[in-house]
């Protein structure tokens, strides 16, 4: 599991990008961890698909969008496997990554937004080896450009790699791009 209770403020600025896309079909946060950006996802309106692989954090997530009476519903499922995400293609107004690196799953990642849908993505750089902390293996670490790169057949619409401030501070690379 991973991340604090709050969203990221780059998922707060992103807002009104998000509340718009929704309207395209349902918001999946994918490797969601305890999902923070799933509850203000759903916080918003948007009906909300949250998938991590684990089931005890599920669980919490599920037992917290119940409580708050929000349209979420979780999945468990590893992202990390030749199955891809479990979804319709084109099915998706947004989806969220937030501190999840798998390579091989961005073409399925493209393949899931509708037409119009939205992906707001942030995670580290190898920059973040730097602070020690976060990750620090390659395999969990962007390469400078890389997250456009790895999105090329989306439509940038906003693109920053760079050290944020946090609390803590984290080197990140951050994509809001949409399906056309």
């Amino acid at each position: 599991m991973h991340g604090a209770a709050s969203p990221s403020p780059w998922f707060l600025a992103q807002r009104d990008r998000l509340a718009e896309a929704a309207r395209r079909g349902p918001v999946l946060d994918l490797a969601c961890g305890r999902g923070r950006h799933a509850l203000a996802a759903a916080e918003l309106g948007a009906r909300t698909l949250a998938i991590d692989r684990d089931q005890a954090a599920l669980r919490a997530l599920q037992a917290e969008a119940a409580r708050r009476r929000l349209p979420l519903t979780s999945l468990r499922a590893d992202l990390e496997t030749p199955l891809g995400i479990p979804v319709k293609p084109a099915s998706c107004g947004v989806i969220l990554v937030f501190h999840f690196l798998f390579r091989p799953l961005a073409p399925a990642i493209s393949t899931a937004l509708a037409p119009g849908g939205l992906l707001l993505y942030e995670t580290f750089t190898l920059a973040q080896r730097a602070l020690g902390s976060g990750p620090r293996r390659a395999e969990f670490l962007l390469e400078p450009g890389e997250l456009r790169a790895l999105f090329s057949d989306l439509e940038p619409l906003e693109h920053w790699e760079g050290r944020s401030d946090g609390p803590p501070p984290e080197y990140l690379a951050r994509l809001a791009a949409r399906r056309v």
